[in-house]
């Protein structure tokens, strides 16, 4: 009878392994479909990758925080830490895996010299995002900041526009959508991406800093657990760094 408990315990604590869970959170391209990539190398693994879909910037890292999730693949460090700061989490990076360009676009000018004055241009309303299109816009010798290297520039920081641009903020997810409504949007090359457009059609570009890869993200308290290591070792793994590579054709590069 003990032996046959022994064996019993033994056959749970087998399949409980092969049933780790992992329900990760992430906006559809890139990073659900290089989530739904690796998906069969954790099977094999004994993890079953459970992958939710969101469209906007915010609720993956609530959801992730309040623990409906158990990690989220979406954002670069300097939005998780504004994120952290500004609502008082505690979420954790664990690996960073891609690297996507940042760029400005226009179906009414072929060239940024071309923009008119009083042009209508769209940038990203979170405040991490906004300080990056603003930059970007400065180098291009559009617009003065007070720092021209304040990467949380806002508005205000604005102290020359020659050109008397519109500038206005809208959410990252709205871009794309209002390019046809402006003169010129930035769009992050997920939306890009997701509406067909072509990333090296942008007239402004940052084509990618170590700066903003693009992170897997945890809790403290399930950072080091055994599904989230074998997540981690499969994303920074010689095959997602191929798949990126051959799907995305350079449009998004690896981070790692």
């Amino acid at each position: 009878m003990k032996k046959i408990l022994v064996a019993l315990l033994s056959l749970f604590a087998v399949s409980a392994m092969a049933n780790e869970k992992l329900v990760v959170g992430a906006t559809p391209v890139p990073h659900a479909e290089i989530l739904e990539f690796v998906k069969p190398i954790l099977a094999k693994e004994g993890v079953d990758l459970q992958i939710k879909v969101f469209n906007d910037f915010i609720q993956p890292n609530q959801q992730l925080a309040e623990k409906h999730l158990d990690a989220n693949y979406y954002q670069y460090l300097p939005f998780l830490d504004e994120y952290n700061k500004t609502r008082h989490t505690n979420l954790v990076p664990v690996v960073g895996v891609h690297i996507e360009p940042f760029g400005a676009y226009s179906v009414k000018y072929k060239s940024i010299k071309d923009l008119p004055d009083g042009a209508d241009v769209a940038i990203p309303n979170d405040p991490v995002n906004t300080g990056r299109a603003l930059v970007m816009l400065s180098e291009a010798g559009l617009i003065t900041l007070k720092d021209p290297n304040n990467t949380q520039a806002s508005t205000q920081d604005i102290v020359a526009n020659p050109k008397h641009l519109r500038i206005r903020e809208l959410e990252g997810a709205m871009l794309a959508r209002a390019l046809k409504q402006v003169d010129l949007a930035f769009v992050f090359a997920n939306y890009a991406l997701e509406a067909g457009i072509d990333t090296n059609s942008a007239l402004l570009s940052e084509k990618g800093k170590s700066l903003y890869i693009e992170y897997l993200v945890a809790r403290p308290d399930n950072i080091h657990s055994p599904a989230m290591q074998k997540l981690a070792k499969a994303l920074n793994s010689p095959e997602v760094r191929n798949f990126i590579i051959t799907r995305y054709k350079g449009q998004i590069l690896p981070g790692f």
